[in-house]
Order: C-alpha cells, then sequence, then structure tokens
C-alpha cells in the first residue's frame, strides 16, 4: 500500500537557486511513472466486455466473494508464479485493494478489546497506522524491528509473551464486541508486515523467518497479514541485464500463506493464521482500487460477508471484469514482464549507481546493496551520524527536491525505542519521477548530507521543528 497524503511544504514550479533554475524532483511519491500506465490496454478490455451483452451482469452488484472470472484468472495467475500448490478460486476474495481490505480484515477479524495488539514491522508503511486506529487499536501498535532477514522473532517473541501476561491477568479471555459468527475467528494478535521488498527498507523476509513467523503466529493465535504488492515488480541486481540468471515469472520464495498453508502439515484451524493482501494498485494502476485476498478457504469466505462486501457485493466489480479480461488475454502478464520489469530495472539501477557514487562515499548505506535480487519502488538510505534526517528533509525543499525522512515510518504511538526511531534514515523512490531527474536528485541530496557533516555549517544547527 503506498499513497501520497503527507504534503511537503513544496512549490510547483522550477526555483532559482545561486543563480541557476532547478527543477523540482519528487524523490517521495510512491506512484508509477504516467508513463508507465496502461490506458491502452485497459480500454481494449473495458470494450471488450462492455460490448457484449453477455457481460450486463458486471454493472449489476456483484457477488460477495468477487467477480468468478476474475478469481479464476487470479488464482491461475498466482499458480503460475508462486512456488506453491495449485491454488483453488475458493481461497480467493475480491477486495478495493490493500488499504481497503486491510480495513475490512480488521473488521471481521478483530476485536478491539479482546484483540490484544498490532505488531508492525519498522520501518513500517506509516499509512496504515490511521487504518488500525480507525478500527479502534490506537495506542496499542507495536513496533518490531527488522534485520538484513527480516523481522526480529526473538524480539517478537518476548513482546508477546509479555502480553499475553498482561491479557490473562486483566481476565481478557474471550472477543468482549464480537459475538461468535460461523464465518469468522477473532484473533488475539495481528502481525502486519510487507515481506517481499518492503515498504519503506527495500528487504526480504528470509525464508528461514517465514517459517518460524508462522510458527509463532500458530503459537499466539495471531494473524499475519502480508501486504504482498510489490512481488511481481522483481529484476536482477546485475545492472547489466534484467533478466539474468533471474526467472521474472517465477518468485523466489513462497509466501507467508504459502508456508501457513503447507507447513508442518498445514493450519492448525479451518482459518488459518497468515493472509496474503494483494493489490493491482502497482502493476495496472492505483486508479483502478481493485486487489485480492488469499487465504484458508474459511477465511476468504468469513472476509467476504464483511458487512460492505454483503450489502453492495465485492468492491470494484465491473474494474474487476477488464483486469480479468487482462489477465485471460496476457496483456497485463506482457505489461509486467515487457514494461514495468526493463523499466524499473532501469530506474533502480540509476539511482544505485548515483547512490554509490556520491552518497557511500559520504558514509550512507543501503541494505540493497548485496542482495541477488532487488524489486518493488524503494530504496532505504541510513545516513552517517550525526547527520539527522529531517534536517536534511527540510534543506532538501529548498533545492526542490521531495523526499521523506525515516522517522516519518516510525509506528504510532511506540516511539521510545531508539531501534525503530530512524533519526538516519531516509526513503527513495525511484518508481515515480521522470528518468533523467533520478541521478540529479541524488546529487542534490548527496550535496544537502554533506553539508549537515560540516561542524560549523548553519544547516548542523537548525532546529527540526
Amino acid at each position: 500500500m503506498t499513497r501520497r497524503t503527507w504534503h511537503p511544504e513544496t512549490t510547483s514550479g522550477p526555483s532559482e537557486t545561486m543563480g541557476q533554475i532547478q527543477t523540482p524532483i519528487d524523490l517521495f511519491k510512491g506512484w508509477p511513472n504516467p508513463q508507465l500506465l496502461p490506458p491502452h490496454q485497459i480500454n481494449e478490455a473495458a470494450t471488450h466486455i462492455l460490448s457484449n451483452p453477455d457481460n450486463k451482469d458486471v454493472l449489476f452488484y456483484g457477488p460477495d466473494e468477487g467477480y468468478a472470472p476474475l478469481l479464476h484468472q487470479i488464482a491461475k495467475w498466482l499458480s503460475a508464479f508462486y512456488p506453491t500448490q495449485p491454488i483453488p478460486p475458493a481461497r480467493l476474495c475480491i477486495t478495493g485493494g490493500a488499504s481497503q481490505n486491510l480495513a475490512c480484515i480488521l473488521q471481521t477479524f478483530t476485536d478491539p478489546i479482546y484483540t490484544r495488539n498490532i505488531w508492525m514491522v519498522a520501518p513500517t508503511y506509516y499509512l496504515a497506522c490511521r487504518i488500525f486506529a480507525d478500527s479502534g487499536f490506537d495506542g496499542r501498535m507495536k513496533a518490531v524491528p527488522e534485520d538484513e532477514q527480516g523481522i526480529d522473532l526473538d524480539y517478537l517473541e518476548k513482546a508477546l509473551r509479555i502480553s499475553e501476561e498482561e491479557a490473562n491477568r486483566a481476565g481478557n479471555h474471550v472477543p468482549k464486541l464480537k459475538s461468535a459468527k460461523p464465518w469468522r475467528k477473532i484473533y488475539k494478535h495481528v502481525i502486519y508486515t510487507v515481506p517481499t521488498f518492503a515498504n519503506p527498507s527495500g528487504r526480504i523476509m528470509s525464508l528461514e523467518r517465514r517459517r518460524a513467523l508462522v510458527r509463532i503466529a500458530r503459537r499466539y493465535d495471531a494473524l499475519i497479514v502480508a501486504d504482498d504488492v510489490y512481488d511481481m515488480l522483481q529484476w536482477s541486481s546485475s545492472p547489466s541485464s534484467y533478466i539474468s540468471s533471474l526467472s521474472l515469472d517465477r518468485a523466489s520464495l513462497p509466501r507467508l500463506v504459502d508456508v501457513d498453508r503447507e507447513l508442518d502439515g498445514g493450519p492448525l484451524d479451518t482459518f488459518g493464521h497468515a493472509v496474503s493482501n494483494g493489490s493491482f494498485s502497482k502493476i495496472v494502476g492505483p486508479g483502478v482500487r481493485t486487489g485480492w485476498t488469499e487465504a484458508s478457504e474459511a477465511f476468504a469466505y468469513g472476509l467476504s460477508q464483511t458487512g460492505s462486501s454483503r450489502s453492495g457485493g465485492a468492491p470494484s466489480h465491473l474494474t474487476a471484469s477488464f483486469i480479468s479480461d487482462m489477465l485471460a488475454t496476457g496483456t497485463l502478464q506482457h505489461h509486467i514482464r515487457h514494461t514495468l520489469q526493463p523499466a524499473y530495472h532501469e530506474r533502480y539501477h540509476i539511482m544505485m549507481k548515483a547512490i554509490r557514487e556520491h552518497l557511500v562515499p559520504l558514509g550512507v548505506t543501503t541494505p540493497q546493496a548485496d542482495k541477488e535480487v532487488a524489486g518493488g519502488y524503494f530504496i532505504w538510505l541510513t545516513l552517517p551520524s550525526p547527520v539527522d534526517a529531517t534536517n536534511v528533509w527540510r534543506h532538501a525543499q529548498k533545492e526542490q527536491l521531495v523526499t521523506i525522512p525515516g522517522p516519518k515510518f516510525k509506528v504510532d504511538g511506540d516511539e521510545d525505542n531508539e531501534a525503530t526511531r530512524f533519526d538516519r534514515s531516509m526513503r527513495l523512490c525511484f518508481a515515480y519521477e521522470e528518468v533523467g531527474l533520478l541521478e540529479e536528485g541524488v546529487r542534490r541530496l548527496s550535496r544537502l548530507v554533506n553539508q549537515e557533516m560540516q561542524p560549523s555549517s548553519e544547516t548542523s544547527e537548525t532546529s527540526c521543528g
């Protein structure tokens, strides 16, 4: 999930600095570049669907679980991409995108009293915090650090144990606000993560961590919500070829929902402990507002019974029919393979080359440096001590450079842990800005970092406010 709701204080046009006109450069916005959107392919699919009188049902309310042809197309598509056993359509539910679906999951499968905490891998996708708060979890979101292999499981399990002890002392043994229903289960905990090409860190959770995380979730009756929205945007970390030895048509790791399906004989109950939150926003366009959930058949059915779907049918019914046509004809798969993957491969390596040339000599580091496979939208930077990312961000605005500092990716309400504050971190996005401006954006950033490193510089004494 990514959208721009935080508004840096920037102007919309070029500015003049030291006699030179500077073009605004946006390395913040987590959107696709407009040139990478497929309007013609969407138009062809829409025309094909709407010109057929037999398809008039797409203008009516859809079934709770979603448009049946799209369910079958997604099942076929995901079965070919992920290293897992074939996926039946009954494990799927069409959604209004990853953000809307997260809210629906919380509405159906959590109780704001009985569900103890929301555990968020940090740095986190910060706008998810608002969704959790709206569902009654304000003040109970907890940050869990990550390292190069992903989530810190020792930290998580210790915190879960303490949370359970507190719940037991308080007599919190049954759901207080949600009555029992045959289509839903109320979980004690929710664990939120972006396990592959994470937003913002770009990290990939290792297979060992995925398996161990599922076992912990089963042990503590937690639901893992995995935003699997960047998985298909992958390429070789080699700049010379985006194909290399990497198969772009297959994921190298199973998702957490795949692990839960197969590990140790499968889930402990019919609902399972992991759900994959998928979206077409990154591979078709954010405006389609269409996604999918994959989980156990019981969970997928339960999600389809969320009140808003029972009332109005599955969201995005009309758009779902267009996307189904794009998958059936292979148009979407072709767009991913021949437009998105090579374009993002080029953009990623332009930015990484600029980082190595202009920022690494200053002591800046990034977790992407030694990975075999790259992907997603973002590069996470750690600035050298004592450079403060918020100071850099403030001065970047004067240079017509839009960025976002690490502290924005803290977990709301759990900000005391120094390991999850990210005062010296920044996120850069290579997906949105024009490709010819990416290197210049990094060059401007390097000048600002260098200024912050000078002990006598004015910027080092400026209040962050």
